[in-house]
């Protein structure tokens, strides 16, 4: 359900405005500019006319900046409150020029696209409600009160125009091909939560967002990972928000692909395996780095390395948790999985300290920082072993996934074979020496089986099949 932020104080005077100069477009004689958008499911041509960039409204329902605005609480709190006082539309005007990861830096791509209107001016209408609330443009009218511009061309909605309307017009034009700074990663995620929540069916939004089905599942999964890591980094009046995990989009689809592929065969294990790579991803390691924290990652190597205060962990499994009203429970965490949320915990918090230190004291600060300084190094030296083993495990396993490899060709072949001979275009002089070049290969291979100490039945069948072709 959309928010309703209720009309702004000059409403009425601008839509006399926007009345009028509607009058002026109809009645002159000169080609008149419109823009068609997506209108209720169905396309509408609306006229454009120039408006004053002054007499605007940033629109504070915009999804382009949702996950951005939790920068500041307070102001936050107050543009929920009232989003059209002078104070929440410059909130609304510092977000929209803001890095979208960072709020506290001003974003380049705002700066480019500020140096593009100076040069280009305006190349695409933007989008308005008879109120004055911008739908679409709210980045560019940031850009050209910068700039000093006095008007701004924009397509006017129908009077009936709801907050339902202006959110579902918005994200249709923004997820437009030719949009030109899209929504952050955070934005997106809540944007299709948003709109799973409202009660649209999945393959609906992935269509919307030009994605598939299980994308934007991976996505949901991925929010409500956040969510949990977000809730689990409260201390004090110290906490992450999810804009802090803006730059970690591909960690967490990585994250996402490990988990579920892992649940299929052990859902314990799957579970130690999340927790694991999480830490490295709260600790800001690359990704190559992430994809060493296995199952065993904290117990084979990281345990060793890690100082007395984060090898704690509770000393008793939880207990089995009881859900209401049914009368049943759910199994309580493995106790290994426990301590590696427990690890994950701390780490949470001690970002969420250092991320704010008017929050806290200078001595919760500097300990938050002593404790990250040091899970970080204990991870730094627990990774140059696991990252040996990787190594190694991937030389043993290369002669076995090429040969798996082969086989999957060779299937094919088999069936290319039968729908080439079943319309006789099998070339079959190219297929006799495409298998006498197999068989070469296969007396290769045989000749570096022939070295293995104890054969197995696979080996044991290939010496015996080229012995008897060398025979004969």
């Amino acid at each position: 359900m959309s928010m309703d932020f209720g009309r702004p104080p000059r409403a009425a005077e601008n839509e006399e405005l926007v009345e009028k100069r509607l009058k002026e477009v109809s009645a002159g004689d000169g080609l008149q500019e419109t823009l068609t958008v997506e209108w209720r499911t169905k396309p509408l041509v609306v006229q454009v006319i120039d408006l004053p960039v002054d007499r605007l409204y940033f629109n504070p329902s915009t999804h382009r900046i949702r996950a951005q605005r939790s920068f500041d609480l307070e102001r936050d709190r107050l543009l929920t409150e009232n989003p059209w006082t002078p104070e929440s539309q410059d909130y609304l005007r510092y977000l929209l020029q803001a890095l979208p990861s960072n709020p506290a830096k001003r974003d380049g791509d705002f700066d480019e696209l500020k140096a593009s209107l100076k040069e280009y001016r305006q190349n695409e209408p933007g989008l308005v409600t008879r109120e004055g609330i911008l739908v679409n443009g709210n980045t560019r009218v940031a850009a050209l009160r910068e700039l000093g511009v006095p008007s701004v061309r924009v397509g006017v909605l129908p009077e009936s125009c709801t907050w339902s309307d202006i959110n579902a017009v918005e994200l249709s034009l923004q997820l437009r091909h030719d949009t030109r700074r899209p929504y952050s990663y955070i934005n997106r995620l809540l944007t299709i939560e948003e709109q799973a929540a409202a009660g649209r069916p999945l393959a609906d939004i992935a269509k919307d967002f030009r994605i598939r089905t299980e994308t934007a599942e991976q996505d949901r999964w991925v929010l409500s990972t956040l969510n949990d890591l977000v809730a689990r980094s409260k201390t004090g009046a110290a906490q992450l928000k999810l804009l802090d995990f803006e730059d970690q989009q591909e960690k967490l689809r990585e994250l996402h692909r490990a988990f579920m592929k892992a649940a299929r065969q052990n859902p314990g294990q799957a579970d130690l395996l999340k927790e694991n790579r999480l830490a490295l991803i709260v600790l800001e390691f690359s990704k190559t780095d992430v994809r060493l924290a296995d199952v065993d990652f904290r117990s084979r190597y990281l345990q060793r390395h890690l100082p007395e205060q984060l090898k704690q962990a509770p000393a008793q499994p939880a207990a089995a948790r009881v859900i209401p009203g049914l009368n049943r429970s759910l199994p309580a965490d493995d106790p290994h999985v426990a301590a590696a949320k427990a690890f994950t915990n701390t780490l949470l918090q001690a970002k969420a300290v250092e991320r704010a230190p008017e929050a806290v004291s200078q001595q919760e600060s500097d300990e938050a920082a002593e404790l990250w300084r040091q899970a970080r190094e204990a991870v730094e030296e627990a990774l140059v072993p696991a990252g040996k083993d990787a190594r190694v495990r991937k030389r043993k396993q290369a002669a076995p996934d090429r040969l798996n490899d082969a086989v999957q060709d060779i299937e094919q072949c088999v069936t290319d074979m039968t729908l080439a001979r079943a319309s006789r275009n099998l070339d079959e002089e190219t297929l006799d020496e495409a298998i006498l070049a197999l068989r070469a290969s296969l007396v290769k291979l045989a000749r570096e089986a022939s070295r293995i100490e104890e054969p197995g039945d696979g080996v044991v069948w290939l010496l015996g099949a080229v012995q008897r072709k060398e025979e004969e």
